[in-house]
């Protein structure tokens, strides 16, 4: 019953939903190709081999899948590997991340025939959701077709839980469905089983398995010499958090150049007017140019460069955490060995964040201006600096192998599988 209301209220939304689509199109032109896709109408011809499937919703969970597709496409080098997105922004990072050596669609719309066409074209042999992804219709048609799905470096902070078991009569039996989770943390393991999902496993966090690309960093360091100055960097900020960063350091005699990304590519635009009206004279990095000394901001208007802009950072402020929001990767920076200052809402990398900061790897601010001032502070204590960064690396070495583990599960289930075809042969 649960899901039949769910299910019409979807149906009800839907010229919302194609408006919406329509809307973001105006700044992002990706979400205007390939609609029929977004209703499980897919133009080019069904693969050949068996397919192997995988849903990263956007940019976060491309990236954090790298090293599970990867080891998918090494161990089963027979079948295909599908990677589908939702956001335009998710789609363009596959590519970047993939080329071609992956299938790339649009996950549907969780409409009953949507989901249904999407797996009659690919059917694939084992799907997995990244991180929270969880759709009830779409799962209960896997269950209808056999298809078993793992959620894939599961996270569940306490807000999510509270929201989801609001909702238990649709998401419990959704979660009941699922054939494994790869949690991340113990904690969340015991929240996504307290909503239902069976067969939980901790197999740790994906992205600590993520390799910096090195040229990106070789050029990062390379930039940061040739520079001369300190760095510091204002990483994947979300609309709001750069005027209160740099309002922040207002009156601040500062040598270091702020070096600003934000997350997502449309407002690019907009962060350079904000830095134009406060009258600083940026350059920007799309069009290579080299700041000088006189230049106080510089604008990080790229995509899938972050391993350059950590690599050239002194101090690395993570966006996403000054409004409530849950933060960003700071596993990144880390890894890269750059000094972390966080803000107060990091619940989305809850975990990451306190082995972080246990770890001396990263401090956290309860708002801008403290984050300033922790991040002006480290930028006159090279020492303490470094202290950080290798703290960071390390702790990145100590917890790799969520990959092996993720496998792992995949192998136990389609060994389940092709066993239970044999048996129907």
């Amino acid at each position: 019953m649960w899901r039949a209301l769910y299910t019409a209220v979807l149906y009800a939304a839907l010229p919302l939903v194609l408006l919406k689509l329509w809307w973001r199109g105006r700044r992002e032109p990706g979400y205007r190709r390939h609609v029929a896709e977004r209703f499980g109408e897919y133009k080019f011809v069904p693969p050949q081999r068996e397919v192997l499937w995988v849903h990263a919703v956007s940019v976060g969970e491309a990236r954090a899948s790298a090293p599970l597709v990867s080891a998918l496409r090494e161990e089963f080098a027979g079948h295909d590997v599908l990677l589908t997105c939702s956001t335009a922004a998710g789609r363009d990072a596959a590519k970047r991340i993939y080329g071609d050596s992956v299938l790339t669609a649009w996950l549907p719309y969780d409409y009953p025939g949507s989901v249904r066409r999407f797996l009659e074209h690919f059917r694939p042999r084992l799907g997995l959701l990244m991180e929270t992804e969880i759709w009830p219709n779409l799962l209960a048609a896997c269950r209808a077709y056999a298809v078993p799905v793992v959620l894939a470096n599961a996270r569940m902070s306490e807000t999510s839980a509270t929201g989801y078991a609001r909702w238990s009569g649709l998401v419990q039996p959704a979660f009941a469905g699922l054939s494994a989770v790869c949690a991340q943390s113990e904690a969340d393991a015991g929240r996504l089983a307290a909503l239902g999902a069976t067969n939980v496993s901790i197999c740790g966090n994906l992205k600590f398995d993520v390799a910096p690309d090195p040229a990106k960093e070789a050029e990062g360091r390379a930039w940061r010499a040739a520079l001369g100055r300190p760095v510091l960097l204002l990483a994947s900020t979300r609309e709001g958090e750069e005027e209160i960063l740099l309002d922040a350091l207002a009156g601040n005699a500062l040598e270091a150049l702020v070096v600003i990304v934000p997350r997502h590519p449309q407002r690019f635009d907009a962060v350079a007017a904000l830095a134009a009206k406060a009258g600083s004279v940026l350059g920007r990095r799309s069009r290579g140019d080299m700041p000088r000394q006189e230049d106080r901001i510089y604008l990080g208007d790229t995509m899938g460069e972050m391993a350059f802009y950590y690599a050239a950072a002194d101090v690395a402020v993570m966006g996403g955490s000054f409004m409530p929001l849950g933060g960003q990767n700071l596993i990144e920076a880390c890894a890269a060995g750059t000094a972390v200052v966080v803000g107060p809402s990091m619940f989305n990398f809850f975990d990451a964040t306190r082995l972080a900061l246990e770890a001396g790897a990263a401090l956290q601010a309860g708002n801008a201006a403290d984050a300033m001032r922790a991040a002006l502070a480290l930028l006159r204590e090279p020492a303490r600096r470094a202290q950080m960064g290798e703290a960071g690396k390390k702790l990145c070495a100590q917890h790799r192998g969520a990959t092996e583990r993720h496998l792992a599960v995949c192998r136990t289930l389609l060994d389940a599988g092709e066993r239970a075809w044999q048996t129907k042969k």
